[in-house]
């Protein structure tokens, strides 16, 4: 693809360079945005800078949030005697669409996995097990992605997290072995959550 402009291929390039977007579509964003006023660009950039410059990450949970606090974990309506383990964002937000679930989450930032060099250190379980230690949680569902790495990291958490009390349950299999998580449809997710079961059974 040739430009006459290096200021149009730089733009290009770098809308080319998010996920799912081509060279061609970034060229129709790039020319789209040359047509706009000034003014109107600057608009649309600018929540992007100030969410990249000051978003921030639940100390509890580790979610994306405004504030030191997500919104969930801060929500006295919500069940926190119970805490959801997910792999990311992503899954959190699947979840919540269901409206099939009020409890906590916590994410834990990825599976372990030995080929990828992940192993527990590099994942937010230390977090985990000390919400776990303070006593006020009853139960705890593993709502991690059926996979090879996810099933080892549910068995990794559940040897971690079985001096307590909490209950450790797992999703429901509507959702099939080796798919993820955050691309099962709301029906299905939703479901899986209403009839998780008690893990190892």
């Amino acid at each position: 693809m040739n430009f006459s402009s290096k200021l149009i291929e730089d733009s290009v390039n770098s809308f080319a360079s998010l996920p799912g977007i081509g060279k061609k579509t970034a060229l129709r964003l790039t020319l789209h945005l040359l047509n706009m006023p000034a003014e109107t660009t600057e608009l649309l950039c600018e929540p992007i800078l100030k969410m990249r410059n000051n978003i921030q990450f639940c100390s509890t949970c580790h979610n994306i949030s405004d504030q030191p606090v997500c919104s969930i974990c801060s929500d006295k309506a919500r069940d926190h005697s119970l805490i959801c383990v997910v792999e990311s964002l992503r899954d959190v937000m699947a979840i919540e669409n269901t409206n099939q679930y009020r409890g906590l989450f916590h994410i834990l930032g990825g599976v372990i996995s030995p080929i990828e060099g992940i192993g527990p250190a590099e994942l937010n379980i230390s977090t985990l097990i000390e919400r776990v230690q303070k006593g006020e949680v009853k139960e705890i569902i593993m709502a991690i992605s059926p996979t090879i790495d996810g099933e080892t990291t549910i068995f990794y958490l559940a040897k971690q997290l079985a001096e307590f009390p909490a209950n450790i349950t797992t999703l429901a299999r509507g959702i099939s072995f080796g798919g993820e998580l955050e691309y099962a449809d709301e029906l299905t997710l939703g479901r899986s959550i209403a009839s998780r079961r008690p893990y190892g059974q």
